[in-house]
């Protein structure tokens, strides 16, 4: 009874062992299904950011117009102003002619006529004269007052253009932390995948193993069974993992060397700037600039021809991964001149100067030279 008991106990345990659940780890199936999942919304991710960029870069265009317009505008008031200036001073003489001269006066003048044509004459020729001068001041200054508001609807269209600018800019930010985020989500899939297939692989190996040291004891253990007094001598031989590894390939940028001359030719143009004023659509050595004007200019001293804007000039000439003085340092709607030990000069933003200052964020390079 005893012996019945301790049979049944076992018996129990046993079957409490078989039947306890187990956690299993995603299967290789499942992992790829995920991956596919987060690899669809990184391509998504991907399109609205390009999509982003391309609107930012025709933003630019209509920004660059807007400023260049915004500069015609005020040398067109600075010379109606000057106009003026010189319209004025040229009245002021005829007047000091007509009635400082002699100390005589305008009566004087009349009534120094000799007769009354002469009276009429003189009389018309002093009306003529006040009514050109008012009709030129008038004019002169109808065509400062017409500047003036054409200047300051572009001013306000600029200001709207400014305000949209940040918007894409904080939307690149945004899009670009969350493409990150879900690449780095698609490569942790790729590690789990690559970790359950060596998983799988060894367990594989170890069931083989298994199977081949049950193979070899059946057979030992018939022998015996048989009463053979020899010795048969069973030979195992342990069967090597079979992994299933990832290759991880890297891609780099083209590291084309161009003429060294012609890179501190386009290095010492952006020195020659510094402290030139940051100005939307600027284009004017020692006068103003905007961040890609500066680039077109530097590179337009070494004979290089470059596009107008900073998206068009961040895919021009050859990538590079190892930048060198001259390269042109890019980002979304931004571009610099690379100089070296992680530093650019650059034109900012409005309100600030051509600068030197450290190459920030996660930019791209490319070499004109």
């Amino acid at each position: 009874m005893r012996r019945y008991g301790r049979v049944f106990l076992a018996a129990v345990l046993a079957s409490s062992v078989a039947v306890t659940p187990v956690l299993a780890a995603p299967d290789t199936e499942e992992l790829e299904s995920s991956k596919a999942a987060a690899q669809s919304e990184a391509d998504s991710l991907q399109e609205q950011l390009t999509e982003l960029l391309n609107k930012a870069g025709e933003l630019e265009e209509e920004m660059i117009a807007t400023g260049e317009k915004i500069i015609q505008a005020q040398d067109d008031l600075e010379a109606a102003q000057q106009k003026a200036e010189e319209q004025y001073a040229s009245m002021k003489v005829r007047i000091q002619y007509m009635y400082e001269n002699g100390q005589s006066t305008a009566i004087e003048t009349l009534l120094s006529a000799t007769d009354f044509s002469d009276f009429i004459n003189k009389a018309e020729y002093i009306s003529n004269v006040h009514t050109y001068d008012r009709k030129q001041l008038q004019a002169l200054e109808e065509t400062e007052n017409e500047i003036k508001e054409l200047k300051d609807t572009l001013e306000e269209e600029q200001a709207k253009q400014e305000s949209m600018q940040a918007e894409y800019e904080a939307q690149e930010t945004e899009l670009n932390a969350t493409l990150e985020a879900k690449k780095a989500e698609v490569a942790d899939y790729d590690q789990q995948i690559q970790a359950a297939a060596e998983a799988a692989a060894a367990e594989a190996a170890q069931r083989a193993a298994e199977s081949q040291s049950s193979q070899t004891d059946s057979a030992v253990s018939s022998t015996g069974s048989g009463g053979s007094g020899g010795s048969s001598t069973g030979t195992s031989s342990g069967s090597g993992t079979s992994g299933s590894t990832g290759s991880s390939g890297s891609s780099s940028g083209s590291t084309s060397s161009g003429n060294t001359s012609t890179a501190q030719a386009i290095v010492n143009a952006a020195y020659s700037q510094l402290g030139v004023p940051y100005v939307y659509g600027g284009s004017t050595a020692g006068v103003e600039f905007d961040c890609s004007g500066l680039v077109q200019y530097c590179h337009a001293v070494a004979g290089i021809s470059l596009p107008r804007t900073s998206q068009a000039q961040g895919g021009c000439g050859v990538a590079v991964s190892d930048p060198q003085p001259g390269d042109i340092v890019c980002y979304g709607t931004h571009v610099g001149i690379y100089i070296g030990n992680g530093q650019m000069i650059h034109a900012p933003k409005p309100g600030d100067v051509v600068k030197i200052a450290s190459v920030y964020g996660s930019p791209w390079y490319r070499r004109c030279w």
